[in-house]
């Protein structure tokens, strides 16, 4: 299966990715390479859509933690929403559920409360 990554700006700021097919080792480079190019043009606020996502590695998990990373360097963050199947339980067996982890009926990612 293809892997896609497409992206436009959220209104109210941030950019709002969908991400498709299979993220693994040799696709993960093509997602870091958006991230990194998102946040060297300013984008501090990255919401990535997980539900057409099929199936994600530790070369993708590693994806989103260098970019949330990047992110958060910047004064911003990334969060993924969506996630179903294989790839919510990789989410949810790794941490990054709760980590990244945002749930489409909350408000602000950051207004989290800490644990």
């Amino acid at each position: 299966m293809t892997f896609t990554v497409t992206y436009a700006q959220r209104d109210g700021g941030g950019a709002f990715l969908r991400l498709a097919g299979e993220l693994d080792m040799s696709t993960a480079p093509e997602l870091t390479a958006v991230l990194d190019r998102l946040t060297e043009q300013g984008e501090r606020h990255l919401l990535v859509d997980l539900a057409e996502l099929t199936f994600c590695d530790s070369t993708g998990i590693a994806a989103f933690v260098r970019g949330d990373n990047r992110a958060t360097a910047r004064g911003g963050w990334l969060r993924v929403t969506g996630a179903t199947g294989r790839v919510e339980r990789v989410l949810r067996l790794t941490g990054l559920a709760e980590v990244l982890g945002y749930p489409p009926d909350t408000g602000h990612p950051t207004a989290r409360s800490a644990p």
